[in-house]
């Protein structure tokens, strides 16, 4: 992929104040250039489909879609486009998530002032970039993985699992979940069983406290 001479930038993050510093600190280079915002990741693939973008920017903790899964879908949808993952929390599981979803890096918000023009030209460049510690969690799990002869650890439930239970944990009706999912309620119900019996859990409580757990949703 050539590098463009500026980068065409999609900035996901539910909150408005966030975005309008990220963007602050982005649009003062030359060679950066945020053209599309998203509250949401629903939002966030959408735009992206929908219009010209070189480099995704996803905080890892939206509500209706999180960036990991935002990640994930544009991946498979839009190979073409970048990923940055953006949290705060330095979060192991966070960081091998968003690895898995295809993302080209993970930047901490407590450092996106420092981090984040460097991670976005290393992202069109074909670079990964990760924060320091992240690097040593990174291969301390390598190392680990090497000695045991196991792999990293992968979460049980599908992506459309996962898709549910988040939206059962911020607290949508069955009826809700469907609508905004376009699938039936019995399909909704089915996942939820799945996802229960997977898990070893029993109820909506322990669905939600995993969610949190998990980054699906934030506590």
């Amino acid at each position: 992929m050539t590098v463009p001479l500026r980068t065409r930038i999609l900035l996901a993050d539910d909150h408005a104040l966030v975005r309008s510093g990220i963007r602050l600190i982005l649009d003062a280079e030359p060679d950066l250039r945020v053209v599309e915002e998203a509250g949401d990741g629903i939002e966030a693939v959408d735009r992206a489909l929908a219009t010209d973008v070189d480099l995704a920017i996803l905080d890892v903790s939206m509500p209706g879609r999180t960036g990991l899964q935002a990640a994930r879908e544009l991946t498979r949808r839009r190979p073409d486009v970048r990923i940055l993952l953006l949290s705060m929390h330095e979060n192991e599981q966070y960081l091998f998530e968003a690895l898995k979803a295809g993302a080209a890096g993970y930047v901490l918000k407590s450092a996106a002032n420092r981090d984040l023009v460097e991670a976005c030209r290393d992202a069109m460049r074909g670079t990964p970039f990760l924060y320091p510690r992240a690097l040593q969690t990174l291969t301390k799990a390598l190392l680990d993985d090497a000695r045991s002869g196991g792999s990293l650890p992968r979460d049980v439930l599908t992506a459309r699992e996962q898709e549910v239970v988040k939206q059962i944990a911020e607290g949508l009706t069955t009826d809700e979940i469907a609508e905004r999912l376009v699938i039936s309620p019995h399909t909704v119900q089915r996942h939820r069983s799945n996802a229960l019996e997977k898990l070893g859990l029993r109820n909506r409580v322990e669905l939600a406290r995993y969610a949190i757990r998990r980054g699906l949703v934030e506590p």
